[in-house]
């Protein structure tokens, strides 16, 4: 996974700069070029703007960093700067927003130097900004503390992966294959209030577009695919010809995936027809794609695709999932879905099997199964609410099976919410949780919250 990458804005004040002969801003400089070398020492991959003191050269900065494609801004105040000229620019960028509050010096007693108030007076610039960036609607996370002497920059470091989600969420541009699921309405959220609450773009795939990709699919490049998937998973049952026509159809979609520049995809089953340009369901594609970075979710859902491409943007072992059947008795969940999964949390090697399809008049195709692996894991839900979205976040412990496992033909897994299945279930459904869902490999649920925080979303975390 690469590095993330943040923008990092010294904030300033002109009339500083008008009242100095210049010796003052020499050493106001030195500071944002230590904390960049500091952030880098930490994993970061810093890209510095100038110090800024009006809002056009704020804007300047802002749309360079932009550019740059960086993951966020992290906010230096280097003295006083007035929130007026800042705020505004800040609040307009789709970047995700990180105020690092500190300044040069440890102490500032009465025995320091008076001269030294110049250089270490930035947090009222920072309260100034704060309250203008919640009163425009600008979500921010913020750390404070002294650069040396706390562990400030370690935690700045620590909301990348945050940060990279929410970039990502907000960049994001979903593909769908055929329609939403009618009568499904849990996950459904117009593309058009999609790009207006979110930021993220929703393409579709048209059936002259899907055959004319289809067309540009060689045959070496079909043998090639095959022959890399008999070396990863081990065939359980698919012809030839159900292998090589999923393998051809996915070849296509993973074109227009790239000719795009698509950061997740959905599909909905019931359009995947020859008539409409489909000779197969594209289940192990969708497999594929989650295991590249590439979000998914199923019967046309581009809300949760969106979700589950963000999340691997900062946690690669994720899936989309569904709860399918409690099991009181044992007090777990279920998870499953028809026939696509990240092989990334499978345990052992993914076994390819053909689905005898009968949904529409279209080929079999050919999918992997498997079981998740024993471990931590986080469900994460995108919840759309009567004023916005909800995240739901809750930790759960995916379990081993040491016996029978008679489910050896699906996408399976089983888990112990952090609540007794009844009460889980209830608090889930309470909060208005969807149907569909990921699930994602992780011990601790904070970076999911920081990244609903970034997103101004209403967090709530089922423990």
């Amino acid at each position: 996974m690469r590095r993330t990458k943040i923008g990092l804005l010294p904030l300033y004040l002109k009339l500083y700069d008008d009242l100095d002969d210049g010796t003052r801003r020499i050493k106001v400089e030195e500071f944002p070029r230590t904390i960049a070398a500091e952030l880098a020492k930490r994993g970061l991959d810093v890209v510095s703007a100038p110090v800024c003191r009006i809002e056009k050269e704020f804007a300047a900065a802002v749309r360079k960093l932009e550019s740059e494609k960086v993951d966020a801004l992290v906010t230096l105040h280097l003295a006083y700067s007035p929130s007026l000229e800042s705020s505004g620019v800040l609040a307009r960028t789709k970047l995700p927003l990180i105020v690092l509050d500190t300044t040069p010096t440890f102490s500032y007693a009465p025995e320091q130097d008076p001269d030294e108030l110049m250089y270490n007076h930035g947090i009222h610039g920072v309260q100034d900004m704060c309250n203008l960036l919640l009163r425009n609607g600008k979500p921010f996370l913020i750390e404070a503390g002294h650069w040396q002497h706390s562990n400030v920059l370690d935690r700045v470091a620590g909301l990348a992966a945050p940060a990279r989600m929410a970039a990502a969420m907000r960049r994001g541009k979903v593909g769908i294959l055929g329609t939403a699921f009618k009568g499904m309405g849990d996950f459904y959220v117009p593309a058009a209030k999609i790009r207006t609450t979110i930021g993220a773009a929703v393409k579709s795939l048209d059936r002259e577009t899907i055959k004319k990709l289809m067309t540009g699919v060689k045959q070496k490049e079909v043998d090639a695919e095959v022959a890399a998937d008999a070396g990863r998973f081990e065939n359980d049952g698919a012809s030839a010809e159900a292998h090589a026509r999923s393998v051809r159809l996915g070849l296509a979609i993973r074109r227009w995936i790239e000719k795009e520049g698509l950061t997740a995809i959905t599909f909905n089953f019931l359009d995947m027809a020859k008539k409409n340009g489909y000779v197969t369901a594209p289940f192990l594609e969708m497999s594929k794609s989650m295991e590249r970075g590439i979000g998914y979710a199923g019967e046309g859902d581009t809300l949760t695709a969106l979700l589950v491409g963000a999340l691997a943007a900062g946690f690669p072992d994720t899936s989309f999932t569904e709860m399918f059947c409690p099991d009181w008795e044992h007090n777990t969940l279920f998870l499953s879905h028809m026939g696509e999964v990240n092989p990334r949390l499978l345990e052992g090697r993914p076994r390819l099997r053909e689905m005898e399809y009968h949904y529409t008049a279209t080929g079999n195709p050919a999918f992997i199964v498997g079981r998740f692996r024993a471990g931590d894991i986080v469900l994460v839900d995108l919840a759309p609410t009567a004023t916005g979205y909800r995240l739901i976040v809750a930790p759960a412990s995916m379990l081993g099976v040491p016996g029978v496992d008679r489910m050896k033909d699906s996408v399976r897994g089983w888990f112990t919410p952090p609540l007794p299945v009844a009460d889980f279930l209830a608090e889930y459904s309470r909060l208005g949780g969807t149907h569909h869902l990921a699930v994602t490999y992780a011990k601790d649920t904070r970076p999911f919250e920081l990244f609903g925080a970034l997103m101004g979303w209403d967090v709530a975390v089922i423990r």
